[in-house]
């Protein structure tokens, strides 16, 4: 079993976990023609790690916060913002609300679909942005073991000191 293989699974244990301790069902997974509706509607094809969660896992409703957006939910706000006054980079798919206006979101041009970080409170679109991880694979890890500042237990405890990272990309993808 390769690295993404143990990765899905992890994410899949962690999903039926949560869902049998809150007796709720996720929505179901999604289809390869459903997948590919979406990204067509996008113009560029979905990062491999992203599309297999929303065909293996679910559509959407786990992870970080309050869970991946789901797909289609993702597609129109990637739309809509791409349209906005916020200058909204090509490729950049929200993928999860984070909640006071910031998102995260997975960079669909990047070999390892880095995960940026939208946030609109400071006013500014060059301020907006910053590099949350390297990789939508890495991005999960911190979830999963509770390493990511985004955790509400996180490991770190009062060690936790977010330092942004500026996407120096933001200029160019406009």
């Amino acid at each position: 079993m390769n690295g993404t293989e143990q990765l899905l699974e992890q994410v899949a244990d962690r999903v039926r976990n949560s869902a049998r301790g809150h007796g709720r069902a996720l929505p179901a997974p999604l289809g390869s023609g459903e997948i590919a509706r979406a990204e067509g509607i996008l113009g560029f094809a979905l990062p491999p790690l992203l599309a297999a969660l929303y065909s293996r896992i679910g559509d959407g409703g786990f992870g970080p916060e309050g869970g991946l957006l789901p797909l289609r939910q993702a597609v129109r706000a990637y739309e809509e913002r791409r349209s906005s006054g916020w200058r909204w980079p090509e490729g950049v798919l929200p993928m999860a609300d984070f909640g006071c206006g910031m998102d995260a979101c997975v960079d669909g041009r990047s070999d390892t679909a880095q995960v940026l970080l939208f946030d609109p409170n400071p006013g500014e679109p060059d301020l907006a942005w910053s590099i949350d991880s390297l990789s939508l694979a890495g991005w999960l890890h911190g979830w999963l073991d509770g390493t990511a500042w985004f955790c509400e237990e996180s490991v770190l405890g009062e060690e936790c000191d977010l330092e942004s990272v500026p996407w120096a990309d933001f200029r160019s993808r406009i």
